[in-house]
């Protein structure tokens, strides 16, 4: 397996909204409407800024209050990293838009 997907799925690592202009309004926008977000795994070399398709099944916004910038989102959703079928996992404060994440290897290489 590829040593960067191997790296972040071994155990949480930091990560920030990512994309052009990680905002609020930007995350709860790709989260709920678009279905498509960028979460930034910030502890690798340059930081790496994924793109995630989201999971609505998946992801629990039960804990996440939008209007007050509070709360947690939890995000997962799939992409393909190097080669490999991944599903991230993160949970992102709102307050901050930082939190912790990891990826899921969906298969082999």
């Amino acid at each position: 397996m590829n040593e960067l997907v191997q790296r972040l799925t071994e155990g949480d690592h930091a990560v920030t909204v990512g994309g052009p202009q990680p905002s609020l309004e930007e995350f709860q926008r790709r989260v709920q409407d678009m279905g498509y977000v960028f979460i930034k795994f910030t502890q690798t070399r340059g930081g790496t800024d994924l793109g995630v398709r989201v999971d609505k099944n998946a992801t629990d916004l039960s804990r996440a209050d939008f209007e007050r910038g509070a709360g947690v989102a939890h995000v997962e959703g799939t992409l393909t990293l190097n080669y490999v079928k991944v599903r991230c996992v993160a949970d992102i404060e709102l307050e901050t838009l930082r939190g912790t994440g990891h990826l899921v290897a969906l298969e082999e290489e």
